[in-house]
């Protein structure tokens, strides 16, 4: 199981790598592995604020349907599009081609409470 180094994480199971003022989040390879086959992704559109902690997008797989709750607060600036017609890509690439909306970040200290991989890593007792 991959647990990249350059990431944060919530203990919902999104990551977030931050690239300036903007949230790159996708789901873990924890969480797409226990999901399994990936069959359909609901992103938040472009424009709409989301709040750390609060539902902003829905993960479907062949198993269940879960919600993806937002890292940090801010404004959507990317979506990735990608996903609708390739949802498998959040399988086969969780954090790379997988990744599933931008945030355009309000309050950098909400990075503050996610989790370092390490902890991440003795959260989900890898």
């Amino acid at each position: 199981m991959s647990i990249p180094k350059n990431l944060k994480y919530a203990k919902t199971h999104e990551w977030v790598r931050v690239d300036g003022n903007v949230a790159v989040v996708g789901i873990t390879d924890h969480a797409q592995q226990e999901l399994t086959d990936i069959v359909y992704v609901e992103l938040p559109s472009v424009g709409a604020q989301v709040e750390a902690t609060k539902e902003s997008a829905v993960v479907e797989s062949v198993k269940a349907a879960s919600d993806i709750y937002a890292p940090v607060s801010g404004e959507i600036v990317a979506a990735n599009e990608e996903l609708s017609s390739a949802p498998e890509l959040v399988n086969e690439d969780p954090y790379g081609k997988g990744w599933l909306f931008k945030v355009k970040m309000s309050d950098h200290a909400e990075l503050d409470e996610l989790l370092s991989p390490d902890d991440y890593s003795h959260h989900i007792g890898a």
